[in-house]
C-alpha cells in the first residue's frame, strides 16, 4: 500500500503550528485554540485509526492546556472548565471518533486498492507480455501506457512472435474501454499468438483471427457483438529478405523510419477491422515495403496520434519522429512517451501502445 506523501503526514503538526502563531496574537476574547476541533479530520487523511484516535487525544488535552495556563494568551487558570472550552473538549472528542472511523475507512480502500492494482498488473503481464529484446534480425521494443490509471490496464494490445516465417508482429485497438475491451483484446491476443505460428501466409493469420474473433462474437448478446471490433496492423519480417509484409485493418499505419526520413507505410486497400471484415467476406490486402538493414518500424495506436495539445491540435506524429531516426528502440519509445506528455501538458486521455522494431545489420558470413 503506498504511504501518503510527506507534506500530508506532516499536516496535522504544521495546523498546530499555525494555531500557536496565532494563538499569542489574537485577543483574549478571541480563543484560536478551538481551531483544534477539526484537528482529527486533519489528521485523518493520511494518517491509521491508532494515529488519528492519539491525535484526537491530544487535541483534547492542548485545549485545555491553551484555555487553563496564562502562558499562551494570558488567559486565568479559571478558563479551563468554561462552559464554551468543555463544549470544544466534547466536539473534539466526538470529531476524532469520526476522524478515526474516517481513517479505518480510507485505510481499508486503499488496501483494496493495491490488491486491485496487483491484480491489474498481473493481468497485465499474461496479456501484454514483454516483447524480447532480440527476435530474428530485430531488435524490439514496446510501450504500453493506459488511460485508466488505477486500473493500468486497457484495450490497446501488441504482440511478437518469432515464426519459421520471419517475425509476425500485431498492433490493435479495440473499440470501447473497461473489461469488455480487455476481454476482447485477450480473445484477439490468444487468436494471433496460435494463428502467427501455423499460417503460411500474412493474410491467412488475418483472416484465422478475424474467425476466431467471430466466432465468439457470435456467443454474445447482440449489443455487445455488434461493439467487439479491433483495428489492427499485422506485419511480418523475414530473417533473409530486406521488406516487411503488411495487412492494415483499418488502423493507423506504421511508420518506417532510416536513412531517408520517416516514411508512412500506407494502404493503398486497408481492410474492415478485425470481426467486421466477415460480414463482407473480406480479403485482405498484403503489401509489401522495403525494410533495409538500419531502419526503424514503429507501429503504434491512435492514442499517440489523437493526443492534443492545450490547443486542440493532434499530435503531429510524423513531423516529431524525423529527429529520432538514428535513435535505438527503447531510446525511440522514450523520446516518444516524454514527447506526448509535453505536446499534452501531462494529459493523456487515452490508451497508448506502441512497438518499436531496429533491423539489425546484416551478420557477416564467413
Amino acid at each position: 500500500m503506498p504511504a501518503p506523501p510527506a507534506w500530508m503526514r506532516w499536516l496535522p503538526a504544521l495546523y498546530v503550528a499555525g494555531i500557536l502563531v496565532l494563538e499569542p496574537i489574537t485577543p483574549v476574547q478571541w480563543p484560536v485554540s478551538f481551531l483544534l476541533i477539526a484537528l482529527p479530520v486533519v489528521a485523518a487523511y493520511a494518517h491509521g485509526p491508532v494515529g488519528v484516535a492519539a491525535i484526537a487525544a491530544f487535541a483534547v488535552v492542548f485545549e485545555g492546556v491553551l484555555a487553563g495556563t496564562p502562558c499562551c494568551a494570558g488567559r486565568m487558570v479559571g478558563y479551563l472548565w468554561d462552559r464554551h472550552y468543555v463544549g470544544a473538549y466534547v466536539c473534539t472528542a466526538l470529531v476524532g471518533v469520526l476522524g478515526t472511523i474516517m481513517a479505518a475507512h480510507r485505510t481499508r480502500r486503499e488496501r483494496t486498492l493495491a490488491s486491485v492494482r496487483s491484480v491489474a498488473e498481473t493481468a497485465q503481464r499474461v496479456l501484454l507480455r514483454p516483447v524480447p529484446r532480440r527476435l530474428g534480425r530485430l531488435s524490439m521494443e514496446a510501450l504500453y501506457l493506459s488511460a485508466d490509471a488505477e486500473a493500468r490496464i486497457g484495450g490497446d494490445l501488441y504482440e511478437a512472435v518469432p515464426t519459421a516465417h520471419g517475425v509476425r508482429l500485431l498492433i490493435g485497438d479495440v473499440r470501447g474501454k473497461g473489461l469488455l475491451a480487455v476481454e476482447t483484446a485477450a480473445t484477439m491476443l490468444g487468436a494471433f499468438r496460435e494463428a502467427a505460428y501455423d499460417e503460411p501466409d500474412l493474410a491467412g493469420v488475418a483472416h484465422r483471427v478475424e474467425q476466431s474473433m467471430s466466432r465468439r462474437a457470435a456467443q454474445l448478446p447482440g449489443s455487445e457483438a455488434a461493439e467487439r471490433f479491433v483495428t489492427a496492423v499485422f506485419a511480418e519480417v523475414p530473417d533473409h529478405e530486406p521488406l516487411v509484409r503488411i495487412v492494415n485493418c483499418g488502423h493507423p499505419p506504421p511508420l518506417r523510419l532510416g536513412p531517408d526520413g520517416v516514411t508512412e507505410l500506407d494502404s493503398a486497400d486497408p481492410a474492415l477491422p478485425i470481426n467486421l471484415g466477415i460480414l463482407l467476406g473480406e480479403r485482405y490486402r498484403v503489401d509489401v515495403e522495403p525494410f533495409h538493414p538500419g531502419d526503424r518500424l514503429l507501429l503504434y495506436t491512435d492514442g499517440v496520434t489523437e493526443t492534443r495539445d492545450p490547443t486542440g491540435s493532434f499530435y503531429p506524429l510524423t513531423e516529431r519522429s524525423r529527429a529520432w531516426t538514428t535513435l535505438p528502440p527503447r531510446e525511440l519509445l522514450d523520446h516518444l512517451h516524454q514527447d506526448l506528455l509535453a505536446y499534452s501538458s501531462g494529459s493523456l486521455d487515452d490508451d497508448i501502445a506502441a512497438l518499436a522494431a531496429y533491423r539489425l545489420p546484416e551478420e557477416p558470413r564467413e
